[in-house]
């Protein structure tokens, strides 16, 4: 059995996550690897449920711990349901989000207690750490304004996007102090550029720090 691997990509709104998803499956399946594309909060059906209770707001007065339980449990149901198992068939995961999002946004913005939520994490993920973590580093004036481009006519702003500018300036500092903090798992890459160029400095970590041979 081939050996699968695990990539995560972080950073604020706007960074260009998804897209960066997308053209690193499309790398992966040119080079003969099997790869799964999912997200976080999401990636399957309760966990997708869960997703549109808190980026719909309607969680927010319960306080930062509560988003953190909900993020948690929609996070063990997607490790159960596609995660593992992907893993498990020798495919690469690309998860747009994961552990570090809950880190920064419930606590360090959310001031959660790191003691407990990093006990939280750990019942959480159960011992499944990404193999490498991509986190995309932009102004968040610039992704905002991307966030905003990209919405529907008519659509709102989400539970995150509606946060003042302030809070995604910490945001972006404190997903720089996770890079700085875990070097070995962690790369910073600039979200300024083209999609194209973004792509091509993401593979080239790839290709540095994970073996394309699986069995390596």
């Amino acid at each position: 059995m081939t050996k699968g691997r695990f990539i995560t990509l972080e950073g604020g709104e706007g960074a260009g996550k998804s897209t960066l998803a997308r053209a690193l499956a499309t790398q992966l399946e040119a080079a003969g690897i099997r790869s799964e594309l999912t997200r976080e909060p999401g990636g399957s059906p309760k966990a997708e449920a869960i997703r549109e209770a808190i980026l719909s707001g309607r969680v927010k007065h319960h306080g930062p711990f509560i988003e953190a339980l909900m993020f948690s449990a929609a996070r063990i149901d997607h490790i159960d349901q596609r995660i593992r198992p992907a893993l498990a068939r020798g495919e690469w995961v690309i998860c747009d989000r994961f552990i570090d999002s809950t880190r920064v946004y419930q606590g360090t913005l959310g001031r959660i207690d790191p003691k407990l939520l990093a006990e939280l994490e750990q019942v959480t993920i159960d011992g499944l750490t990404p193999d490498l973590t991509l986190i995309l580093d932009l102004d968040p004036r610039v992704g905002l304004a991307r966030a905003a481009r990209r919405r529907a006519p008519g659509e709102g702003k989400d539970r995150f996007e509606g946060e003042a500018l302030a809070f995604h300036r910490s945001l972006r500092a404190a997903y720089l102090a996770i890079a700085e903090a875990e070097p070995a798992r962690c790369s910073v890459l600039d979200a300024t550029l083209a999609p194209e160029d973004l792509a091509q400095a993401a593979w080239a970590v790839v290709r540095e720090r994970l073996p394309l041979n699986q069995d390596a």
